[in-house]
């Protein structure tokens, strides 16, 4: 079964991310943008392949303003990194699947 990424909202963006038990990828993305369209299927993708390890997010910051502004967005794509409800690590720019991984593993606690 394919697992999809979490579509998160100022509203939810407390209790789904800095709330989250797991490390939470949160990719900060608009419809309008090119190379957030390139990152989206691989978003996807690593949703799947880190189900039950890592929570993987979208917010569109056109719809999500405050979020975005509090962690000074400047660029999109944006995908951070939480864990235990803080940013551990910020990738701006479109980045191959293999570049995210491995910051996800980076994150990701020995069992």
């Amino acid at each position: 079964m394919k697992k999809e990424p979490l579509h998160v909202t100022d509203a939810t963006f407390q209790k789904e991310v800095l709330e989250s038990k797991l490390p939470v990828l949160v990719d900060f993305w608009a419809p309008w943008c090119g190379p957030c369209r390139m990152v989206g299927p691989i978003i996807e993708e690593l949703a799947g392949d880190y189900d039950q390890r890592v929570v993987v997010a979208k917010m569109n910051t056109d719809e999500n303003a405050a979020t975005p502004g509090k962690y000074g967005i400047m660029g999109i794509p944006t995908m951070i990194i939480f864990n235990g409800g803080k940013e551990v690590q910020r990738m701006v720019g479109a980045r191959a699947k293999k570049a995210i991984a491995e910051q996800l593993d980076a994150v990701i606690k020995p069992a």
